[in-house]
């Protein structure tokens, strides 16, 4: 049997020239140790992002909305 490892997390990068405001979301899926990287077109305030999580945290309808999308990518 092959044994097959698979991982998804969610962080957030900084752009080039960045000073403040919101920062892009990736999206990174590792399977057996190989990753790829790529933007899911949404971005979030690094002060409500929780990267132990990797969500957003907050009761807003926005950040429900974000997490939601999160949870059905």
């Amino acid at each position: 049997m092959i044994m097959k490892r698979f991982g998804l997390l969610f962080y957030l990068t900084k752009p080039r020239g960045y000073t403040f405001g919101n920062r892009p979301i990736y999206m990174r899926i590792t399977v057996n140790g190989t990753f790829t990287d790529f933007s899911i077109q949404r971005a979030c305030d690094p002060a409500i992002w929780n990267t132990k999580i990797y969500r957003a945290v907050g009761k807003r309808e926005d950040i429900r909305a974000l997490n939601s999308y999160l949870d059905m990518l």
